[in-house]
Formats: structure tokens, C-alpha cells, sequence
């Protein structure tokens, strides 16, 4: 896999696609582009570097037009672009890395563009970051078969890296049902260690409730159907 710090080597400003949603680095989002600002974003990106900022940002809820400066967001990479007929486009993009917003730039385009400075987390201890990942992700296999047995989902349990700690940290957080303002705060952490302890408190408070309920699931087969996601309290 290739160094997502080499895609954004040498790049100072981004174009900024502000959404009310959070963004994880390696996390795939598929987006519907309509807007004409967004299209002209879309098109400028295409011809660069194929990538745009995504901050987490909801105007009606932050009584103001734009992130403020010093926001952390996720870089997104634009892997696929389909455009429709009327200009509308479907495109897929992935999380790169996250970055910080120092300022914005004004070239007279139609959306926003800011200056900004990538990060990734601080270095953790080794074999202690190691041992917390496997602690997580093993918990993280128990609710994801209860789900599947409460959904009569046969398919396995995707494989996770665990040999990556940041970034099993940052897929799990974004398959977790949490508010954004929570995972907005997951994405701003610079601390794997921190970031998986965190999890791994709200993970250990649910995993008994989810295969408690999978196991009635499993006995009460066919009288009716218990679904479920992922869901944190706290």
C-alpha cells in the first residue's frame, strides 16, 4: 500500500467540500455531487491532484458559513468519478490522511479553499499499542458476529489490521454508531493509544448486550427478526 503522506507531498492548499459528516483516513465515501460550485470543485480536483478537504461542518447547528480556522478534517481522494448526462456526478472517494485548517486562501473560486498542514499521530510504545489493537479488534470481531447472527448474515467478519494500530483505530471508529461530535473527536486525537483506549471502554460496555441478544436470536429463530448496528452509549 502506498504512503498516503506521498499523495499530499508538496501540497499547501485544498479545495474544501464541508459536510456534516466525519471523515476516517483508509474509510471509502461514495458522494453525489449537484451543486455548481461542487461540480466546478470536482472538475479543478480532477485536473490537480484528485483530492479535496472534507471537514465536518453542519451551518444550521454552528450558526456560521464556514469552518473555523484550526478545524481538523480528513483529506478525501477521489478514486472513481462517474458524471451524469445533466452534469450531476456519483463519485467514490477515500480518506487519505487528516489535516489541519490554518487559513483560507481567496483565488475567486466558487467553494472554499484553505491552507492547511497534514498530521498523522504521535509514535506510541510498540508492543503496547500492539497489545491494545489485538484487545479491540477482538472485541470488535465478537459484536460484529452478534450483528451479523441478529441480521441472519452468514458472511464473515471482514479481515482487520492489526498489525496497523492507527488505522484499525480509525476503521473501527467510523463502523461504531456514535454521535459526529464524538467521532469528530476520534478524528482530532493524535494518540493511537488513546484513541484505541477509548474504544475499547465503549466497545467492552456493549459486546455482552449484542451476543446476549444474538444467542435469543439464535434459539427464537423464525419467530421473528432482531436486527441491529453497532450502537454506543456515551
Amino acid at each position: 500500500m502506498s504512503d498516503p503522506f506521498a499523495k499530499v507531498r508538496g501540497v499547501r492548499e485544498l479545495p474544501l467540500f464541508p459536510l456534516p459528516l466525519v471523515l476516517f483516513p483508509g474509510v471509502p465515501l461514495p458522494l453525489h455531487i449537484f451543486e455548481d460550485r461542487y461540480r466546478r470543485l470536482l472538475a479543478d480536483a480532477r485536473a490537480s491532484h484528485n483530492l479535496f478537504g472534507l471537514p465536518y461542518f453542519d451551518g444550521a447547528v454552528a450558526g456560521d458559513s464556514r469552518p473555523a480556522a484550526g478545524h481538523v478534517g480528513c483529506v478525501a481522494e477521489i478514486v472513481d468519478a462517474q458524471t451524469l448526462p445533466d452534469g450531476r456526478a456519483n463519485i467514490l472517494t477515500v480518506g487519505l490522511v487528516r489535516y489541519r485548517l490554518e487559513s483560507y486562501t481567496d483565488a475567486g473560486e466558487p467553494y472554499l479553499v484553505g491552507r492547511v498542514e497534514f498530521f498523522a499521530d504521535e509514535a506510541g510504545e510498540g508492543e503496547s499499542v500492539a497489545e491494545r489493537a489485538r484487545e479491540v479488534a477482538g472485541v470488535f470481531r465478537r459484536i460484529a458476529h452478534a450483528v451479523r447472527t441478529l441480521n441472519d448474515d452468514r458472511a464473515p467478519v471482514p479481515d482487520l489490521p492489526e498489525d496497523d494500530p492507527e488505522r484499525l483505530s480509525f476503521l473501527i471508529a467510523a463502523a461504531m454508531e456514535m454521535d459526529d461530535e464524538a467521532k469528530q473527536a476520534m478524528l482530532e486525537l493524535r494518540s493511537t493509544p488513546e484513541r484505541l483506549a477509548r474504544l475499547g471502554r465503549l466497545l467492552a460496555g456493549v459486546v455482552e448486550g449484542y451476543e446476549a441478544r444474538a444467542r435469543t436470536h439464535g434459539l427464537a429463530r423464525g419467530n421473528g427478526h432482531g436486527g441491529g448496528k453497532v450502537k454506543l452509549d456515551g
